[in-house]
C-alpha cells in the first residue's frame, strides 16, 4: 500500500512539474548562436537532378510565451495603492488581481545596478555595476562595463526566437560611451534588442527628453504641446508589439518598458496632479500609519508587521512652519500625479496586448521601483535636482516662488527626503541605503493569464532582481546557455521563482542575498539579516566615516517582516557570523573595495574617454546631442572659445555652441547679432557677458575667453568676448559649476536640441549665418 502511495505521490509530482516548467524540459542550446545546420539536400550536376535544401528558421521552443517586463523608477514600497499606498494605481491592481502580489522582493538600491542585475541575472558587481554608470571607477565591480560573459536576458530570448524591443530608461552603458561615435556596443541593439526609443542615461527631463532610437539620437514630436514622455514610450511600444503581432503573429515578442517616472525630475501634467490636491496635508508622519493601516487590511504585510520609527535625521511634520507644509504637501502631491499617470499609460499597453488577444499568453513581470523612493531632494525638496549633485543648497525663497510651477518644464524638481521615508512604509531608509529595506524592498507583480491558478494570491519568498532571468527562462522553455557569441558565460547567480506560481507555502529557494551600495550593506541568510549603514545621508556629498565604525545591526525577518526589533545586543555571535558571510560574499562577487565617495566620482575625468589627452577640440555645424562623458570638461579650468563665421549682409543669430540648459549650463550665441556668453548656474543665478558691438558682415572670427580663478573647485573667474581679436566685453562668472551639467541635456553645435539656457531665446536657435567651425581649447 506503501509502495503505491508513493508511485501515486511521483506521478503527481511530475505532473506538477510538467504543468509549471513543461517548455523547459526539451532543453534549448546551450551554446548561442545555436550552430548552423549542415546542407541535407542533394548536389547533382544541374538543378533538375538535385534536391534543395532551406536552413530551417530559429523557432521559440513551443508554447513559449509573450514576456512583458515593466520597470518604474524610485517608487516606494508603500507609494501604490495596489500595495496600500496612497496614490492610486488601477492598472497594476487589476494585474495584481488575475496574478500575485510579492512582498519580499528586493532590488540593489540604486537605478543601473538593479538594471544590470535584472537583465543578466547576475549580481550588480558580478557584472561591473556596482554603482550608478555616472560615478564608475576603474575596479572590476565598478567599471559600468557590463562583460560579454554576462549576456542579457535579450540577447538569449533573440537568439531563441523571440523578437526583442525596449523601451524607456537604459541606464546601462558607460557614459563616455553614449555619442554618437559610440562604440555601440553596450546599446541596447548590440545588447539583444532589436529595437531601442528611450534614454541612454540615469533622468531626463519628461517635457524635453534627450531621446534616443536604436543608435540615433531624435528630438521628441515638435507637433504637441502636450508632449510627455511617457506617453511617447506607451505610444512606441503598441506600435511595435502590434507591427510584430502583424507580420510574424507565431513569433514570441519580448518586451521590455523602463519608465523614467517617478524618477525626479516629477514631471506630470497637471490634471493628474491636481487629482491629489489637499490629499497630504496630513503630513508624513500621520500618512505612514495610514498607509501602514491599509497594509495590513490588505494583508500585503503580516498581521504582526511593526511601524518603524522615523530617523532621527528627518523632521517630524508638526514641527514645519505653515509656509513650509503647504509647499511640501504640494511638492508629494505633484509626486502623486506623477506615478498615477504613470499607471494609466501602463495600462494602457496592457489593454494594446489585450486588444490583440495575446494578454492571457503574455508573462507580466512588473517591478514597482529599481530601489526604493529617492530621499536625494534633501530635507527641503529642491526644484532644481542638479542643486543636489552639485552640493548647491536650495533656497527657501526660490522654493516657495516656483511653487506654482512645480512639475512643469520649468522645474526639475524633487520632493523632501522625509516623503520619500514615509511611501517607503513601513521600512527604515530609502533609495541608496542597500543596508535597509526602505532602499531595497520593492513590490513586485507578476500575471500570466490562465497560468496563475491562486489568482490575487500573495507570495512571501524571499527574492531578488537577479532571480528575474532565470524566472523568464524557465517560463519559456530555454535553457541558459554556457556560451554566447563564443564568449563562455558566468554562472547565473540567481535562481527563478516559478516555484511559487503554484505555491504559496513553498520554502523560499534563495537563501543568502548580499547587498551593498555606496558603503551601505547587509547580508541576508536563511531568515535572518545582518545591516550596516554607512554615515552618508543620500543628499550629502562625501563625508568623514570609517567603515570600521559602521554599527551593525541584527533582524531576525521571519518574525521581524520591517527590521523593527534589532537584535544584535542579545545575539552578537549570530552577528559575527553574518559579518564574517558578508565580507566571503563581498570578495567572491567584486564587492571590494567599498568606496562612499560620492559627488567627486561624477567627475567625467575619473573614467576613459575618446578626449583623453586633448586639449583642443575642433566642432562642425551639425554636430549636436554629445553627452556629458563624451565633451570636453570645461569645469574647474579656464578656457577658450573660437568661432568661425561668416555674416550675411541681413545678419546673424543663433547658437555657435552650447552645454546643458535650463537648469545648469552655459551657451555663446548671437542676440541681435551681438556675441552673448550666458552661464546658468544651476538656474539660481545666471551671468550674461554681451558685447556692445555687432558682428560685421562678411567672415569673422569670435572668441570667449574665460579665466578660473582656481584655488577650489566651483569658483568664479572673469569672462572676457572679442570680435576680430578686439575685445568688445567682459564679465564676471561668481560662481561655476564643480561636478556635473546635467544627466540629460547635452553639447551642440550650431543649435540648441534641449532647453534654452537663458530664456532671452526658444530651442533650437539655429545659427542663420554660415558657421564655419567652432575650436574649444581648455587650460
Amino acid at each position: 500500500m506503501s509502495r503505491l502511495l508513493w508511485r501515486s505521490l511521483a506521478l503527481s509530482f511530475l505532473i506538477t512539474l510538467f504543468t509549471l516548467t513543461g517548455p523547459a524540459l526539451a532543453a534549448t542550446s546551450k551554446v548561442l548562436p545555436i550552430p548552423e545546420q549542415s546542407f541535407k539536400g542533394k548536389i547533382g550536376i544541374t538543378y533538375k537532378d538535385s534536391k534543395p535544401d532551406f536552413p530551417s528558421s530559429i523557432t521559440a521552443p513551443a508554447q513559449a510565451p509573450n514576456i512583458l517586463l515593466i520597470l518604474l523608477d524610485d517608487v516606494g514600497f508603500g507609494q501604490a495603492s495596489t500595495f496600500g499606498g496612497p496614490v492610486e494605481t488601477p492598472n497594476l491592481t487589476r494585474l495584481a488581481e488575475k496574478g500575485l502580489r510579492y512582498n519580499q522582493f528586493h532590488t540593489t538600491a540604486l537605478c543601473s545596478p538593479t538594471r544590470a542585475a535584472l537583465l543578466t541575472g547576475r549580481n550588480h558587481h558580478s557584472v561591473s555595476t556596482g554603482v550608478v554608470t555616472e560615478l564608475a571607477t576603474g575596479y572590476p565591480g565598478y567599471t559600468a562595463i557590463l562583460p560579454q560573459s554576462a549576456a542579457t536576458v535579450a540577447e538569449v530570448l533573440r537568439q531563441n526566437g523571440y523578437n526583442t524591443a525596449a523601451f524607456g530608461k537604459w541606464h546601462n552603458t558607460p557614459d563616455y560611451e553614449t555619442s554618437v561615435a559610440g562604440p555601440f556596443d553596450r546599446w541596447p541593439t548590440s545588447l539583444g534588442f532589436e529595437y531601442f526609443y528611450g534614454f541612454l542615461g540615469g533622468d531626463t527631463n519628461q517635457w524635453s527628453p534627450a531621446l534616443v532610437e536604436n543608435t540615433k539620437r531624435v528630438e521628441k514630436p515638435s507637433d504637441n504641446p502636450d508632449y510627455h514622455l511617457t506617453p511617447d514610450l506607451v505610444d512606441h511600444a503598441i506600435a511595435w508589439i502590434r507591427s510584430q503581432q502583424s507580420i510574424a503573429p507565431d513569433k514570441p515578442f519580448f518586451t521590455y518598458l523602463a519608465t523614467g517616472a517617478t524618477h525626479a525630475p516629477h514631471h506630470a501634467p497637471k490634471a493628474w496632479i491636481d487629482k491629489y490636491q489637499g490629499k497630504f496635508n496630513q503630513g508624513w508622519d500621520k500618512l505612514r500609519e495610514e498607509t501602514f493601516a491599509r497594509q495590513k487590511q490588505l494583508g500585503v504585510i503580516p498581521e504582526n508587521a511593526q511601524l518603524t520609527p522615523r530617523p532621527k535625521e528627518l523632521p517630524a511634520w508638526d514641527s514645519l512652519s505653515a509656509e513650509q507644509q503647504k509647499l511640501y504637501a504640494h511638492m508629494v502631491e505633484v509626486f502623486a500625479g506623477f506615478l498615477a499617470h504613470t499607471d494609466y499609460e501602463v495600462g494602457r499597453l496592457i489593454d494594446g496586448i489585450a486588444q490583440l488577444g495575446e494578454l492571457d499568453n503574455t508573462l507580466v513581470i512588473y517591478i514597482i521601483g529599481d530601489n526604493g523612493a529617492s530621499a536625494e531632494g534633501g530635507l527641503t525638496g529642491s526644484v532644481n535636482e542638479l542643486k543636489v549633485f552639485n552640493g548647491v543648497p536650495e533656497n527657501p525663497e526660490q522654493l516657495l516662488a516656483s511653487i506654482d510651477e512645480l512639475g512643469s518644464p520649468k522645474t526639475f524638481n524633487h520632493f523632501p527626503a522625509a516623503w520619500a521615508w514615509a511611501v517607503n512604509t513601513p521600512f527604515q531608509w530609502t533609495k541608496q541605503i542597500a543596508s535597509h529595506f526602505g532602499g531595497t524592498r520593492n513590490p513586485l507583480v507578476i500575471s500570466w493569464g490562465d497560468r496563475i491558478k491562486d489568482q490575487g494570491g500573495l507570495r512571501s519568498q524571499f527574492h531578488h532582481v537577479i532571480d528575474i532571468t532565470p524566472t523568464i527562462l524557465e517560463a519559456t522553455g530555454i535553457t541558459a546557455p554556457t556560451q554566447v557569441n563564443g564568449v563562455k558565460q558566468q554562472p547565473i547567480e540567481g535562481t527563478s521563482l516559478a516555484y511559487t506560481f503554484d505555491n504559496a507555502d513553498a520554502p523560499s529557494h534563495r537563501q543568502t542575498q548580499y547587498f551593498e551600495m555606496l558603503g551601505n550593506r547587509a547580508i541576508y541568510d536563511q531568515g535572518w539579516i545582518a545591516a550596516a549603514r554607512h554615515g552618508r545621508l543620500p543628499w550629502q556629498g562625501t563625508i568623514k566615516a570609517d567603515f570600521d565604525q559602521d554599527p551593525w545591526e541584527l533582524y531576525n525577518i521571519e518574525k521581524d517582516f520591517s527590521e523593527a526589533n534589532n537584535l544584535a545586543a542579545q545575539n552578537p555571535e549570530k552577528l559575527q557570523k553574518l559579518q564574517k558571510l558578508f565580507l566571503s560574499e563581498a570578495k567572491k562577487y567584486q564587492v571590494l573595495p567599498l568606496d562612499d565617495r560620492a559627488f567627486e566620482r561624477f567627475d567625467v575625468q575619473l573614467r576613459p574617454s575618446l578626449l583623453a589627452g586633448r586639449t583642443s577640440f575642433t566642432y562642425y555645424p551639425g554636430t549636436v546631442g554629445i553627452p556629458e562623458g563624451s565633451a570636453p570638461n570645461i569645469k574647474n579650468r579656464s578656457f577658450s572659445i573660437t568661432a568661425n563665421v561668416d555674416i550675411p549682409e541681413r545678419g546673424a543669430e543663433g547658437i555657435l555652441l552650447t552645454q546643458g540648459g535650463r537648469f545648469s549650463g552655459w551657451s555663446f550665441f548671437l542676440e541681435d547679432g551681438k556675441p552673448t556668453y550666458a552661464y546658468n548656474f544651476v538656474n539660481a543665478e545666471r551671468y550674461i557677458i554681451q558685447s556692445t558691438e555687432t558682428v560685421p558682415t562678411g567672415k569673422s572670427t569670435l572668441r570667449f575667453d574665460f579665466d578660473y580663478d582656481g584655488g577650489a573647485i566651483g569658483t568664479g573667474g572673469t569672462g572676457k568676448l572679442f570680435i576680430n581679436d578686439k575685445q568688445v566685453a567682459e564679465g564676471r562668472i561668481a560662481k561655476t559649476i564643480a561636478f556635473r551639467w546635467a544627466l540629460d541635456e547635452t553639447f551642440d553645435v550650431g543649435r540648441d536640441t534641449g532647453t534654452p539656457v537663458v530664456e532671452t531665446y526658444k530651442v533650437p536657435f539655429a545659427f542663420t549665418g554660415n558657421l564655419q567651425q567652432v575650436t574649444l581649447d581648455v587650460k
